[in-house]
């Protein structure tokens, strides 16, 4: 995928303000619009200039895109990081909530942005407008619950039409058995009320920081656990690290690589508990001296085993 240089396509600066940029699209629109241009591109230029508008026009998913492109040029190959939104404060509903048809490069910054609390606002005009923002914890505070201060940015627009962030920090309270993807609602931490009105919520979507070890699926929590080939071959007893401490593994006898050891419910706590998986993975000792390439020779005349017989024919 190909990154887009939004500020390109409008011919303006980075630093540009809203209010030009706003000229900017306007006057191309006039040039492209397929209507009444005769340039060959036109239709092209005109969803081009489209997609640039509907994120530059917006302070919210500007300050965004700015984060996330400060440091690619147009035409680089590009893929967002994960949760790369994470800590951004948004006020607004879902980026792409007109239905038109967008890039797959907009589609991976913006094509997930939550609406919560969308219905709401149109219920109750009075009332600050609700804002959702993707907070990334830890694994154990899931497993054990927590009390975690947050920092979030709400991207803002100062009186000469330019786009910075306003910091703040939170304290938070995750409840044990979170899952990823579950939302913390924090009431009257919106945006403010008009006239006497209350002021919205602060929605917080979950994620998972990522993890040496673990990796989560619901309530599971699966991790690699590497064997020696004798270890897999002969079974054994062998001690696997788990987010709740080390436990005693059994091997069995004759065991492959891929298959899964279950703990059962010792995955993300809850009703029921998820559980845990242990992926046994085969780790071969290195052929790094005469003694351990010998070692190797022997094994290979002792063995009549051939491991890619299934690919015969």
């Amino acid at each position: 995928m190909k990154f887009k240089d939004y500020y390109e396509s409008l011919g303006v600066s980075r630093t540009a303000t809203q209010d030009e940029i706003k000229g900017a699209y306007r006057k191309l629109a006039r040039k492209y619009h397929p209507d009444v241009s005769k340039e060959p591109d036109a239709e092209t230029r005109f969803k081009e200039m489209g997609e640039a508008y509907k994120v530059l026009k917006d302070p919210e998913t500007r300050a965004a895109y700015d984060q996330v492109g400060s440091q690619h040029r147009s035409g680089q190959e590009f893929q967002p990081p994960p949760n790369w939104d994470a800590g951004f404060e948004f006020s607004g509903g879902d980026a792409k909530a007109d239905g038109a048809d967008y890039s797959d490069f907009f589609e991976s910054l913006f094509g997930r942005q939550s609406g919560a609390g969308h219905a709401a606002r149109q219920a109750r005009p009075a009332q600050g407008q609700d804002h959702h923002a993707k907070v990334q914890i830890d694994l154990q505070d899931a497993y054990h619950g927590a009390q975690r201060s947050i920092s979030l940015r709400l991207p803002t627009m100062d009186a000469q039409g330019r786009v910075s962030t306003q910091d703040r920090t939170l304290d938070i309270t995750i409840p044990k058995g979170i899952r990823e993807g579950q939302h913390l609602r924090l009431s009257g931490q919106g945006g403010p009320g008009s006239g006497q009105g209350p002021a919205g919520d602060l929605y917080l979507e979950i994620v998972f920081r990522p993890h040496p070890h673990y990796r989560v699926d619901g309530r599971d929590v699966y991790f690699d656990l590497p064997l020696a080939p004798w270890e897999a071959a002969l079974g054994g007893s062998v001690t696997a690290p788990t987010p709740e401490g080390s436990v005693h593994l059994t091997i069995p006898p004759g065991s492959s690589a891929g298959r899964k050891l279950r703990l059962k419910g010792q995955g993300i706590p809850g009703n029921p508990a998820g559980n845990l998986y242990a992926v046994l993975v085969i780790a071969l000792p290195p052929a790094d001296d005469e003694r351990a390439k010998e070692a190797y020779r022997a094994m290979a005349q002792a063995f009549d085993f051939n491991p890619r017989a299934h690919l015969a024919g």
